[in-house]
């Protein structure tokens, strides 16, 4: 009778820890699968869920249609590597040392949210640009996969000069065949374009558009030919990226994973044109971004007015993982996850808290004298954004000698630059080249272009104390080393692609290096 009475509670205990265990694994297999998708250089203003008329992007309108548009997304600085790096690791550019610049040594000890997800239990891989441009290697000396597998080697013919000939959503269906059964994933899509070189007319001879399909030139750049065929020939770039996003989606749909599939859709800086990309204004740091998860989200379809940014990614996907920040062995998170947004009802503002963003820049492209950078510190709130210029003797875009080495080379760009040479006009040239004053405060939401700076204006010096002051608190409280007398460190740290470091000094001496992104003609005879 004993033995009989074991015998039934060991069945029972049996029972118990098979269903435990079956139920976690359940759990285990609905933890959604991860598709980030981030273009190379677009502005938020320029797909057409926020009403732009000259660039279509339908795949980006359907996530924003069925899940959630953000009117308020921004990356805390404006240039690849180091807003790649924020995404990935979820702390500002101000507190990943090496990464914290452009072409940077990748610290060893900054874990990625996807070496994170391979450690507990997810798929993981990429295509096309990645964590870019940086070198990231392990202890050992090693390349090291901060995103996965790379998925780069389907290739296609793309519709215009420039454009990659990865085909990236035929890399992403790879992928996913190689996913185990009940397996989660994150892929994340790379795609190389908006970013230059583009193809000059591609926009109209290839994009079926018009001259006057735009509608509004912004105010820096002259309203001409070569400029409206500059932002088509972008437009049909970013459409090209929005057709990829479209064939994933599909994909996505046919292998039956769409559902419990959480899509973020962005870009990683501000469009490759002079006075946006690696600056600091609202076009450089005000991104697109849209969200769909169908079986996550309430009420989609809403659009969110809260100020969210790059560090909140990550957290994001830890918790929809069910990996918590402690146990994830990453560096402190400074962002917070949105899933307060993602699970909730309300449109508009949903956390109050979410009022402002910091923003920031050091070294990016070089071509200064010792390869230092131009440091700036920022803060977006309310209707404004604050800007603290540290070295104003310096070049903004970089020194003229050496073709403004900090803004890509293009027809917009060109036309700039000639109008000053021919004594045409100055006055788009300081806005784009020019030095700059230490402090700049612009009224966002009446001048999105920040064209008039009112920070010495009569009415405004509160507003430009008071943001000064949570700006400067609060990059104390992060540990900012620019607060703490510390900025040289931004400029010590080496330049990673060897091929372009020292290009000022070397140039000088008639070493004639070549910097594959701007024009021969960009150069200037002198530095002024």
């Amino acid at each position: 009778m004993k033995i009989s009475l074991l015998m039934a509670l060991l069945s029972v205990l049996v029972f118990a820890c098979q269903s435990t265990e079956k139920k976690e694994t359940v759990e285990k297999q609905n933890r959604p699968n991860i598709l980030f998708c981030i273009s190379d250089d677009a502005t938020y203003k320029h797909l057409s869920a926020y009403g732009s008329e000259f660039v279509k992007t339908p795949a980006f309108d359907k996530i924003a249609g069925a899940g959630l548009l953000f009117s308020n997304a921004y990356t805390p600085n404006a240039k690849c590597a180091p807003s790649r790096s924020i995404i990935v690791t979820g702390r500002n550019s101000w507190q990943l040392e090496e990464a914290g610049n452009h072409w940077s040594y990748f610290p060893t000890k900054f874990k990625t949210f996807a070496e994170t997800l391979v450690e507990n239990g997810y798929h993981v891989g990429y295509t096309a640009k990645g964590l870019a441009p940086v070198v990231a290697l392990t202890e050992a000396g090693d390349q090291r996969p901060v995103l996965g597998k790379k998925y780069n080697k389907i290739r296609t013919t793309p519709p215009a000069k420039g454009m990659s000939t990865i085909d990236y959503s035929a890399n992403f269906s790879q992928f996913l065949k190689e996913k185990k059964a009940g397996e989660p994933f994150c892929f994340w899509y790379g795609g190389l374009e908006p970013h230059r070189e583009y193809e000059y007319g591609s926009g109209i001879s290839k994009g079926n558009k018009k001259l006057s399909d735009i509608k509004i030139v912004p105010a820096f750049w002259p309203d001409t030919e070569e400029v409206r065929n500059d932002m088509l020939d972008y437009a049909f770039e970013i459409e090209y990226f929005d057709f990829h996003l479209g064939k994933m989606i599909e994909a996505l749909e046919q292998a039956g994973e769409l559902e419990n599939t959480l899509i973020v859709v962005t870009s990683d800086n501000g469009m490759p044109f002079p006075r946006v990309k690696g600056q600091a204004y609202e076009y450089s740091n005000h991104l697109p971004l849209a969200i769909m998860w169908k079986n996550g989200i309430k009420t989609p379809g809403r659009v969110i007015d809260d100020i969210v940014n790059f560090t909140d990614l990550a957290p994001t996907f830890l918790e929809v993982a069910e990996i918590s920040e402690k146990s994830s062995g990453m560096q402190a998170i400074q962002g917070k996850s949105l899933t307060d947004i993602l699970f909730s009802n309300q449109s508009g503002i949903v956390t109050p808290s979410r009022d402002h963003v910091l923003i920031g820049k050091e070294r990016h492209d070089v071509g200064r004298p010792n390869d230092v950078g131009y440091p700036i510190r920022g803060i977006r709130k309310g209707d404004y954004l604050f800007v603290i210029n540290f070295e104003t003797s310096r070049w903004p875009a970089g020194n003229p000698i050496t073709g403004y080495l900090n803004c890509d080379g293009g027809a917009t760009k060109t036309r700039i630059i000639n109008d000053r040479r021919n004594g045409v006009d100055t006055t788009l040239w300081q806005l784009s080249f020019g030095r700059r004053k230490r402090f700049e405060l612009y009224n966002i939401t009446k001048d999105p272009e920040c064209i008039t700076n009112l920070v010495d204006e009569e009415g405004y010096a509160e507003i430009a104390s008071s943001l000064q002051s949570q700006l400067e608190n609060e990059l104390i409280e992060q540990g900012d080393p620019r607060m703490f007398g510390k900025g040289y460190l931004f400029d010590d740290y080496l330049y990673s692609h060897e091929k372009d470091r020292n290009f000022y000094e070397r140039y000088i001496n008639g070493e004639n290096p070549t910097a594959g992104w701007v024009n021969e003609t960009d150069f200037e005879k002198e530095d002024k």
